[in-house]
């Protein structure tokens, strides 16, 4: 079982080979959540999340033998890098198997640590088999994103610094995939105090975690933007170690997940991935649960692709598609316009169908794509609008 002075071992053993990153308060967090909310940036490590931490130590416990042998990984993103940089600069051949569906970039900032890049598969069960067959047939040391107590205290050591650095929080907050992270951040949490209370979250679709615990069959499936906790088998010690102690795990819907990310982005001026934003997706889906006290979260992974941020920000209430059935007479586009234009929206685009598509020969359809400054704008604009039109959003 993992144990504090584990956690405290890996964090004297990676110490300068990953970034200590700030712990920081956020005015525009904690006023969404109600809470006194610190940030603890682990987007800033240099491969853009907190997998360096677990890839840094367990490396770093590896035999010359063994370092000899290479290594090789799994992963679609974020363990593939840290594991690819962290061999890299202990001079270890490293391999990573990624599914034939990773995005160019992940690979080839993958392949710029050195590492050996074997695509396999559709999906991330199919690579994981393919790189346990190659470490079998080349004797190379296999290193498991989550399901290893080397891995486990290395990722623990966030929430040592983060208590080190902020000692009288109430409560942390952590997003879990497959363990390895919520399962470290709590051992070192109770470590240092055992009253604190510790969360974990999962996105709804994918929360196996929380149906294991609860005695449930698993079943996950679906898009998400979250993908970097979209696990379908958590790991067996990190599965223990959070039954163990008890910890309850929150589940978040997709919509909450987004709404952080672009929280984060505007409010707080940090860039997070779907699932580094799950944390804070956490706080504003059960404000309940956090009212009035002082809160720990990761900002955990900062490596979204920007057209996904660029479409994030835009649904967040921003960008409006409305339908109206008009009358069809002159002047009546110019008056939509102007309503629009009042209340300072933008006008993207605009559909206006006079033929066939209306139920009278007297009226038009028409659907316009507004983009507004922010939330209360929008709904402005379709309050203008619906004085004289009967207006639906879509």
């Amino acid at each position: 079982m993992l144990t504090f002075a584990d956690i405290e071992a890996a964090a004297a053993r990676i110490a300068g080979r990953v970034r200590r990153t700030p712990a920081l308060p956020s005015d525009a967090v904690s006023r969404a959540a109600g809470a006194d909310v610190v940030l603890k940036l682990d987007n800033l490590q240099v491969t853009g999340a907190f997998k360096e931490r677990g890839a840094a130590n367990k490396l770093a416990l590896l035999s010359p033998e063994e370092r000899a042998r290479g290594v090789i990984a799994m992963s679609a993103g974020n363990h593939a890098q840290a594991v690819a940089r962290h061999a890299s600069l202990l001079g270890i051949e490293a391999t990573i198997v990624m599914p034939n569906s990773t995005p160019a970039t992940k690979v080839t900032r993958t392949a710029s640590w050195g590492a050996k890049v074997v695509l396999h598969g559709q999906m991330l069960a199919e690579a994981a088999a393919h790189a346990e067959a190659l470490a079998a047939e080349r004797g190379l040391v296999f290193v498991h994103p989550y399901d290893d107590v080397a891995v486990m205290a290395g990722q623990g050591t966030l929430a040592l610094e983060l208590l080190q650095d902020v000692p009288d929080l109430d409560v942390l907050v952590i997003p879990v995939g497959g363990g390895g992270l919520a399962a470290g951040c709590a051992v070192a949490a109770k470590g240092i105090n055992p009253d604190i209370q510790v969360f974990g979250v999962e996105v709804s679709s994918y929360a196996p975690m929380a149906q294991r615990l609860a005695g449930k069959p698993v079943s996950v499936g679906g898009a998400t933007i979250a993908e970097g906790i979209a696990v379908r088998d958590v790991g067996e010690l990190p599965f223990q170690v959070l039954k163990a102690l008890g910890i309850e795990i929150l589940e978040v819907p997709e919509y909450s997940i987004e709404e952080a990310i672009g929280l984060l982005a505007e409010g707080a001026k940090v860039v997070a991935e779907g699932a580094g934003a799950a944390g804070v997706a956490a706080l504003l889906t059960f404000p309940e649960r956090f009212r009035g006290r002082r809160v720990g979260t990761p900002v955990c992974g900062g490596n979204i692709d920007a057209r996904i941020l660029s479409n994030v920000l835009l649904r967040d209430g921003r960008l409006l598609r409305l339908h109206m059935q008009i009358p069809d007479r002159p002047g009546v586009l110019a008056d939509i316009a102007g309503k629009i234009g009042g209340c300072g929206g933008n006008i993207i685009e605009v559909s206006h169908q006079r033929l066939f598509a209306a139920a009278s020969v007297q009226a038009a359809e028409l659907e316009v794509m507004v983009e507004a400054r922010d939330q209360l704008q929008a709904e402005a604009i379709v309050a203008a609008l619906e004085t004289g039109y009967v207006v639906r959003r879509v």
